[in-house]
């Protein structure tokens, strides 16, 4: 059984929070860590995809709002036949949309880069289905990487 957290903000305290004196499941510093949008590369449109394990050369990218529960797919065909910047146009692409973090199997230095710049964070090493990878980052069973785990022009 879980008991109530009480949540009180404290006057110069630092402690991250959205509500105050109120009964939640959860501490609002911990919901807030998984409100975000996230692409994840994916080889067709649905939840069900396996995760593409490119990123500049992902044939989709599934964008899901975990507050909302939202789903969008955008293409990204014009950069999967890219003869050469596509992870950096995917990465450019992807910021656009306004996500926070991207899942993905491998990803390039000059995608990890722009991604970077972008204050995006990049989880990769994922393998499986995109509602798989998605269960992974709410369960907090992922890490954000610290730089690129593919050379360019991986394939």
């Amino acid at each position: 059984m879980r008991l109530p957290v009480t949540v009180t903000a404290i006057v110069g305290c630092s402690f991250p929070h959205r509500e105050q004196n109120r009964h939640v499941d959860q501490p609002a510093w911990y919901r807030k860590k998984f409100l975000m949008r996230v692409a994840i590369s994916a080889k067709s449109t649905s939840l069900g995809s396996e995760v593409d394990q490119r990123f500049g050369r992902a044939k989709y990218f599934i964008v899901l709002d975990t507050e909302t529960d939202s789903t969008e797919v955008h293409d990204n065909e014009v950069n999967l036949n890219a003869i050469q910047g596509a992870g950096i146009q995917s990465a450019a692409n992807v910021a656009g949309l306004g996500v926070e973090a991207v899942l993905t199997g491998h990803v390039g230095p000059n995608s990890f880069r722009a991604l970077s710049a972008a204050g995006i964070k990049v989880y990769t090493g994922l393998a499986g289905t995109v509602e798989q990878a998605l269960e992974d980052l709410k369960d907090g069973r992922l890490t954000p990487v610290a730089s690129a785990d593919v050379e360019g022009h991986w394939l």
